[in-house]
């Protein structure tokens, strides 16, 4: 971390951004010095700031894990910030609705989430990390970035809360009930998004670092180089970042994602304003 860097003063500025939902120039375009270890600091503050003002943490994204993104982004390595149950919603059933009029420039990516009712080991192979984990389910993340026209660096996205907006949840699979090889089915499923009823990408979950279990061992062992954060702990829920890349959004439209090769069910959002 750069020492010269007021820290304090940079979360400050993302953070009435992000509460007056507007845009500001990157903050490495600002300064200079401005690094990875400094964003985490930045974010961090950002965090506690949250929880000051009654937002109670409940797990973790991981951000950038589709490397089909990164040159689009220029970033090159995954990200990870924290989730609050003001930002999770659990969705009832298939189909849902989601208010982003106080998202800056929202986009869409389908993820998985994993609920962990155990601490995972920090150096467990696959099989340990699913043993810790008791549901998984499909979900859409309204990731926003605070940065005109979605430019900046990796330093950027993580002071800007890892751009995580919103998750929606959709209905829990009990990882017992997932079929009898869950780890060889999350590498190899694909998915189709559509836009109106219209199919505008498709994925498969080896793009999510060859697995989204993969994402979850990326982000315990990140964690574990990094001693002032908390690694993951039991009841988190952790989303492992988009299987395609991020679609822009607009109030109106309905999006829905297919799913084959698990038995999780697809979603279909109506994006909708005040």
């Amino acid at each position: 971390m750069a020492l010269s860097l007021d820290i304090s003063a940079i979360a400050n500025q993302i953070q009435s951004a992000q509460d007056e939902v507007r845009q500001i120039e990157p903050i490495t375009s600002q300064l200079k010095d401005f690094d990875i270890s400094s964003a985490y600091a930045v974010a961090h503050l950002i965090h506690e700031a949250r929880i000051d003002k009654g937002a109670v943490p409940v797990g973790r994204k991981i951000g950038f894990t589709n490397p089909d993104m990164w040159s689009l982004y220029g970033v090159n390595e995954p990200i990870w910030g924290y989730l609050y149950d003001t930002t999770v919603v659990y969705l009832s059933g298939q189909h849902g609705t989601c208010n982003i009029e106080r998202f800056a420039e929202p986009k869409v990516e389908p993820e998985i989430v994993f609920h962990f009712c155990s601490t995972p080991p920090v150096d467990g192979n696959l099989l340990d990390i699913l043993e810790c984990i008791d549901w998984v389910a499909h979900a859409f993340e309204i990731v926003q970035s605070h940065y005109p026209r979605w430019r900046f660096e990796a330093a950027d996205t993580i002071a800007d809360s890892s751009l995580h907006g919103r998750l929606l949840v959709g209905v829990p699979l009990a990882v017992n009930q997932a079929g009898t090889d869950i780890i060889d089915a999350l590498e190899h499923f694909s998915i189709t998004i559509l836009r109106d009823g219209k199919p505008c990408e498709e994925g498969k979950g080896s793009n999510v670092l060859g697995s989204p279990l993969t994402a979850i061992a990326h982000l315990i062992d990140v964690l574990r180089t990094q001693p002032d954060y908390m690694p993951v702990q039991a009841n988190e829920i952790v989303t492992t970042g988009t299987i395609t890349t991020a679609l822009p959004i607009q109030i109106g439209e309905t999006w829905q994602t297919q799913l084959d090769g698990i038995a999780l069910p697809g979603l279909s959002v109506e994006f909708v304003g005040a």
